[in-house]
């Protein structure tokens, strides 16, 4: 059963992709569809069995590698860690299928694209699923790779095709770091199993690393590599870019790469990884900074984007970085769970996002927008319940996962625990603000669209909305019913799989502080939903007015151009880094050094002596006479003397000489 969850999507992938032509484009539909739903319910099955029985499971499938001390199997590993995955994962993607079904009904290559979201599921099974990092490194490839093909799935516009470029370029980034802490992990734990590595950090607390003479302890080393991975794939500050111009691929993808897939990647590498990160203070606090960070960041950024999934991309990268900083203060439970209650209500934005770009005629600018909830009224229902779980409203799915996070930063009484928690408070605010926003100037205001889309726009067909039901109450009741089963203080349902340090643990006075404390950013998610409101239901000369004035401009082209930091970065490292690429590394040593090394410079040089040597036979017999006399005479003192000759001067002198006795006559 454990290995049918993993190889049934690869089945629907070569059915779609490999029978596309045959089986046509609803039984492709139905094909992938109806496997990605059979593997949902079997991580339902591993769910109960290995989550709530605590029955950990390994499935030993073939020997892999074998090369001297390195051994790797590919074994599957499901603990409780990979069944709250599997269920995200498989839940959302089968959810997306029978979405996109409908949503990409019409398109000619409608066979190649649910066959990508099966692979792409399949790629993400094994990263979940993998019992060591070589493993969870093929998984963590082939999620970029099929990031690449689905935001490039309409490969004839221009911006799609940057868009998965720069998605790639960037993610390289991050990979250079993976790579190089499974090396030292490698060097450390002669290991890259999880059983080993994990079972070997205590043993392993005071082991150095020595790089060019330096010392760097080695699990601080091995955590902060590992987090530059998960800062690529999870969008942390510095390698967010990628994030929302991935928004250029259909909206199905984007569900599926911001909901259940590619961003939770990171996440998941750090909670995997909590026996070794919870060995480096250095660690945790950069952790803990960087993700605080970029919720901070985000939130902010999203106040002034009109593109309805822009909105939505940037409160994806706030919402992770409350995931990694929940990390970052040893709360690792907390941070999974937040991904998996994220999963549910950023899936059900992104498709009623979809809805609404159906209705309009794919327009996707909110200011074009507006007096939607007469036309669409389930659609906004959906998207209202969405964007309230999203911002923290009480007894939501959101409240539960994100205040807890809040709660547990503050009560670890830390410079880098506080730091986050008012960041993440500030970050609360600002995302009701825009969650409350996109509402008003899509639903609400009066319409700014053409009265004919506006006129024909309906409500879309039932493979469209049946999932934006079941989103809809995930998102309303996952959080309250998984809370204190989950995440609770006298809660074992991660027993072994997640380690804490004693000194690190602080459950108990999260349960146990102050009130007032808790409640800060509920008051905060209130406050910025009431400004929200009444700020853009204001009449529109007195909003524009005080936006269209110079503090008004400076500040909304600032973060309209996300704080200048793509222009930061393309100037001062981008530009330089290609420069010096093209300037020294080509040039210099692949054009030069290389070049002139290597094969050109040996196959010129041979040329060369040959055209010389040629130049020798001048068709005269003294000319020949002489050099026959002079490379006799020549060995002769060679002989006499007992000289060494080196090989290289001696078979061109022979060579000579031989070819110097074919006199002409």
């Amino acid at each position: 059963m454990y290995s049918l969850i993993l190889f049934i999507p690869l089945f629907s992938f070569i059915a779609a992709c490999g029978f596309g032509r045959f089986i046509g484009e609803k039984g492709a539909s139905l094909v992938t569809t109806s496997c990605i739903v059979l593997t949902f319910m079997l991580s339902c099955v591993g769910f109960y069995e290995v989550g709530l029985c605590g029955s950990t499971t390994y499935v030993d499938l073939w020997n892999w590698m074998d090369v001297g001390l390195f051994s790797v199997s590919f074994t599957l590993m499901f603990d409780q860690i990979t069944c709250v995955m599997l269920i995200v994962v498989t839940g959302v993607s089968c959810l997306v299928h029978l979405y996109s079904t409908e949503y990409m009904n019409g398109d000619p290559h409608l066979c190649r694209f649910m066959g990508y979201l099966s692979l792409f599921t399949w790629f993400m099974l094994i990263l979940v699923t993998s019992s060591n990092l070589l493993t969870l490194f093929v998984g963590w490839e082939g999620v970029g790779l099929c990031s690449y093909l689905l935001i490039n799935f309409w490969y004839t516009r221009i911006q799609a095709n940057k868009s998965a470029i720069k998605a790639m370029v960037i993610n390289r980034v991050g990979d250079v770091g993976l790579a190089l802490g499974m090396f030292v992990c490698f060097d450390t734990f002669g290991s890259l199993d999880y059983s080993v590595m994990f079972s070997s950090a205590t043993e392993c607390v005071d082991s150095s690393f020595i790089i060019l003479g330096y010392s760097f302890h080695s699990l601080t080393l091995i955590s902060i590599l590992l987090f530059v991975g998960a800062v690529g794939k999870s969008a942390q500050l510095g390698l967010h870019g990628w994030l929302p111009d991935a928004m250029e691929g259909p909206t199905p993808v984007s569900a599926l790469i911001h909901a259940a897939t590619m961003v939770t990647a990171g996440v998941f590498l750090l909670v995997r990884c909590s026996p070794i990160i919870e060995h480096s203070d250095y660690a945790l606090g950069v952790i803990a900074i960087i993700g605080a960070s970029t919720a901070f960041f985000a939130a902010t950024v999203g106040l002034f984007q009109n593109d309805i999934k822009k909105v939505i991309a940037y409160s994806t990268c706030s919402q992770l970085g409350y995931m990694v900083f929940a990390c970052g203060v040893s709360n690792y439970q907390v941070g999974l769970f937040h991904l998996a209650t994220h999963a549910s209500f950023k899936a059900l934005l992104f498709l009623s996002a979809g809805c609404v770009i159906h209705a309009m005629a794919d327009e996707q600018d909110m200011r074009k927008l507006g007096g939607l909830i007469k036309s669409i009224p389930f659609t906004y229902s959906m998207m209202l319940i969405g964007s309230l779980s999203l911002m923290g409203f009480p007894f939501l799915t959101g409240f539960y996962s994100k205040d807890a996070i809040l709660e547990l930063a503050y009560s670890s009484y830390t410079i880098d625990g506080c730091f986050a928690h008012w960041l993440g408070t500030l970050s609360a605010g600002f995302t009701a603000f825009y969650s409350i926003r996109l509402l008003v100037l899509t639903f609400i205001v009066p319409s700014n669209a053409p009265q004919a889309t506006l006129l024909g726009s309906h409500e879309s067909p039932w493979k469209m909305w049946v999932p934006l039901w079941l989103l809809s109450f995930a998102a309303i009741f996952v959080g309250y019913l998984g809370r204190d089963a989950i995440i609770g203080g006298g809660s074992s349902f991660f027993q072994q799989s997640i380690f804490v340090l004693p000194g690190h643990n602080n459950v108990l006075e999260g349960e146990f502080m102050s009130t007032f404390v808790k409640w800060v950013p509920v008051m905060f998610s209130f406050t910025g939903a009431i400004l929200g409101f009444i700020l853009f239901n204001l009449p529109k000369n007195m909003f524009f007015g005080w936006m269209g004035g110079s503090f008004g401009k400076v500040i909304y082209t600032f973060f309209n151009n996300k704080w200048n930091v793509d222009f930061v970065l393309n100037h001062y490292l981008a530009k330089p880094a290609l420069r010096f690429g093209h300037d020294v590394t080509y040039k210099v040593i692949d054009r030069g050094l290389i070049e002139q090394v290597g094969p050109v410079g040996i196959t010129n040089g041979l040329v060369n002596l040959t055209k010389g040597l040629s130049r020798l036979q001048s068709g005269q017999v003294y000319n020949y006479a002489f050099s026959i006399f002079l490379a006799t005479t020549l060995i002769l003192i060679l002989v006499r003397f007992d000289l060494d000759l080196d090989l290289a001067i001696l078979l061109p002198m022979l060579y000579y000489v031989a070819g110097s006795s074919k006199v002409k006559v």
